[in-house]
């Protein structure tokens, strides 16, 4: 076909004239329309991505994760060891599949995160297209399983608007999750556009990384079956290993044990790998160890046993995930696709994480709101961790262990820690060397236009009418067949929260301006002029170990400068620090669905509303009423739930009796219940929740009613100040996910009678304010 493929969509073709009264009689004869084709030999596409899963992690690249199919993806393929991402989830994301820097297309952070500022509104512009348009615009079909965390928070509900979910942005295909993270067992999901359950239950064996792997080898065998000539993309970019960690209990135990000689040792012996593997030089050490995180031997026998263990499930994850990984490689082995597929296998969106605390967490939200779990507490349920009860996330010190020999972690984009990952390319049919190293500079905006190199395809200039700003990724083309290529990326900036660093041809300036462990803020505004900057020669010092500031200031200010000007042109200006406080909409200064509303009326069924879309209920004064129609044999079952097991609250009835549970972070389960069963027939349902004040986190009074009459009354002590979940939801007519209580119970806890509408209404009492957040947290320490 002779036509143009950088304006997209691509045109119609012009048909010939007619020129005959009789069909019979046409000449030249017409021919069939042809369907649009990538070009002759372009490859199938994959690319894989792990989630929170640091350079020293996976065995492919030193690491004490069994990782067979990495390693196997490696061996017949290359292993790329200076390849960096964004430091943290969705800002890596959306350079992934735009070829832009994140903040270019508006992800300076997470979408819960997203300001108005333009550089994090969180909102793609349509002069980025991502990888899905530009292939599918080219003949690909094209999927996406597992998390895709893109889509701007406000539009995640029924309402949408869908233009930036996976199906509005280039795959005609997509199962998954849109937030953070998700319950790996009771998992909140999407097929398209609408929410579906799975249909199976943990004790029937359903795992959500098992279900995402079926599902994309069905797409793909569906592919090769009735297009066999047309190549695919498929996108996976997997909720694991980021928290909660939940993995079937004998991938824990084959760990059992591993990990008893603590992360400092731990540290040691990987680098001791990684050099035996050639994925660090020679020379390289341990990058310093971070400030305020203890050695192994300065636990007491209770912290050793809790770190260890949460280690052990951490580990046991990462293996459950690639060996998933690994059926959907021999999948595509068993169909004769593997060798023209570019494989792209990513191990990492950011580098370890360190969002569990210095001691680990059976709960992160619990520590994500200031609360720390105790040793004596994580040993004593040793027994539960990876199951639906636990939402566990390993310490800090595992997460500089699983970044060897680097500094730092995830959130900390200046340092090697936060931005490194270990990255494989499979491709027989394209790459010569089998299991080959490549150290060229590679930032993850690079996959984009190798992907379209590899394809024969050009960067597009215009996508569905709009001119299309420059991909600002390097194509890693170059370095498949030439081992000894010179760098072609040479300048990257990276900004995280406040954390900066420039690179240029192996110098990189670096300051730290946070610490990502420290998850709610102490209220004091911290000065971008008081950072310290480092300078570190990475092409003698590998890991970032020996600060040159002092010794080279003229190279310092240099980069100091160049900085500046990688900013000004990206959009990472004005820098912003704030974390916990950009997750209310008011004080981050976005738009959230609900806006000023005070009143909002559902229907029986609504559901899948996530904290940004949902009435926001922390903090302040509210009441729900509910109309029912009891049945004769009385009602059960959840009228509204946000939330699950680990903190929420549910309004419902129990042995025909109106109750509402609040759930502390898992905690504790408070709980006020009607004495006596409501009558068969029409009734008005209602709960007022009278909050204290006084700051965020406080108590309040519940009163139930029926029918106007009050039933019952009760405290909660305490209530969640900032999130409830990243991965359960407000839903009405049933609770998703977990159940915020014992009283019912998962999946199963559908009203039994008529819900005919509930209404929810905000009091304007609401407390959302810095100050309060830190009292909230210096309450709790």
């Amino acid at each position: 076909m002779d036509f143009s493929r950088e304006r997209l969509p691509i045109p119609d073709p012009q048909p010939p004239a007619a020129t005959s009264l009789d069909a019979r009689d046409q000449s030249p004869a017409f021919q069939p329309r042809q369907p649009l084709r990538p070009p002759q030999g372009a490859p199938n596409v994959v690319v894989v991505l792990i989630d929170d899963m640091g350079f020293g992690a996976p065995s492919a690249f030193g690491g004490p994760c069994n990782m067979p199919t990495a390693e196997r993806l490696a061996d017949g393929g290359l292993r790329y060891n200076r390849f960096h991402v964004t430091a943290i989830c969705s800002p890596t994301r959306q350079a992934l599949l735009t070829g832009r820097n994140h903040h270019s297309v508006g992800m300076g952070v997470t979408t819960e995160m997203a300001s108005a500022a333009p550089g994090y509104c969180g909102i793609r512009p349509l002069s980025a297209a991502t990888i899905g348009q530009m292939l599918q615009g080219n003949g690909y079909n094209t999927a996406a399983f597992g998390k895709w965390h893109q889509t701007p928070a406000r539009d995640v509900s029924a309402a949408g608007p869908f233009d930036r979910w996976p199906t509005g942005e280039g795959f005609e295909k997509f199962y998954g999750f849109l937030c953070a993270e998700m319950n790996h067992w009771y998992p909140v999901l999407f097929d398209g556009t609408k929410p579906v359950e799975p249909t199976r239950k943990p004790e029937d064996g359903y795992h959500l990384s098992e279900d995402l792997v079926d599902n994309a080898i069905d797409w793909v065998r569906d592919q090769t079956s009735l297009k066999p000539d047309n190549p695919f993309f498929a996108y996976l970019p997997f909720g694991a290993t980021h928290a909660p960690y939940h993995v079937p209990s004998e991938y824990r135990e084959k760990y059992r044990g591993k990990f008893d000689h603590g992360w400092d040792r731990q540290r040691e012996i990987t680098l001791e790998r990684q050099k035996e593997l050639g994925v660090v030089p020679q020379d390289a050490e341990l990058a310093p160890w971070s400030e305020g995180v203890p050695h192994w031997d300065e636990l007491s026998a209770e912290e050793q046993r809790a770190a260890a263990s949460l280690m052990e499930l951490y580990a046991g994850f990462a293996e459950h995930t690639d060996d998933q990984v690994g059926r959907f490689v021999d999948a595509l082995d068993e169909l004769g696709e593997l060798d023209n597929t570019l494989f792209v296998y990513i191990l990492g969106d950011n580098g370890a994480s360190a969002e569990g605390g210095l001691g680990g967490t059976l709960n992160e939200h619990r520590f994500a709101s200031g609360i720390p779990d105790s040793a004596e507490f994580i040993n004593a349920n040793d027994a539960a961790l990876g199951d639906a009860t636990t939402h566990a996330h390993y310490p800090v010190g595992w997460a500089l262990a699983m970044n060897t020999p680097y500094q730092w972690t995830k959130q900390v984009a200046s340092h090697l820690g936060g931005i490194r990952d270990g990255m494989i390319v499979h491709w027989p049919d394209g790459i010569a060397e089998r299991g080959g190293l490549r150290d060229q500079f590679h930032h993850v905006i690079d996959i984009v236009p190798t992907i379209l190199e590899a394809a024969g395809l050009p960067h597009p200039t215009e996508v569905n009418g709009v001119a299309q700003q420059p991909i600002e990724g390097t194509s890693m083309l170059y370095s498949f067949n030439d081992a000894d290529a010179p760098d072609r990326h040479r300048v990257q900036y990276f900004e995280m929260v406040g954390n900066r660093g420039i690179y240029q041809d192996g110098w990189m300036a670096v300051t730290r301006h946070g610490t990502p462990w420290v998850m709610v803020q102490d209220g004091v505004r911290r000065s971008f002029d008081d950072d310290k900057w480092e300078l570190y020669n990475t092409n003698v010092d590998w890991t970032q170990s020996h600060d040159l500031a002092e010794q080279h200031p003229e190279k310092l200010r240099e980069l100091q400068q160049l900085f500046l000007v990688e900013a000004a042109k990206h959009n990472v200006l004005p820098l912003d620090d704030r974390m916990t406080e950009r997750e209310n909409p008011l004080e981050a200064g976005r738009l959230d669905l609900m806006g000023d509303r005070r009143s909002v009326t559902f229907h029986a069924g609504a559901k899948r509303l996530t904290e940004e879309t949902a009435p926001n209920v922390k903090n302040r004064s509210h009441t729900l009423t509910a109309m029912v129609d009891v049945p004769e044999s009385g009602a059960e079952g959840v009228l509204v739930a946000q939330g699950g097991h680990t903190g929420g609250w549910s309004f419902y009835f129990h042995d025909g009796k109106p109750s509402y549970a609040y759930n502390y972070f898992g905690s504790v389960v408070q709980h006020v219940r009607a004495p006596e069963p409501v009558p068969a027939g029409e009734h008005e349902v209602s709960l007022r929740f009278d909050y204290d004040g006084g700051g965020v986190g406080k108590g309040g009074a519940v009163t139930l009613r029926v029918d106007g009459t009050e039933v019952a009354s009760g405290r909660v002590d305490a209530t969640i100040p900032y999130y409830f979940a990243f991965d359960e939801t407000f839903d009405i007519g049933v609770d998703r996910a977990s159940p915020v209580t014992d009283d019912y119970a998962p999946v199963d806890n559908a009203f039994t009678g008529g819900l005919r509408r509930l209404r929810v209404d905000l009091d304007d009492d609401q407390w959302a304010d810095v100050e309060a957040a830190s009292a909230f947290r210096t309450a709790h320490e």
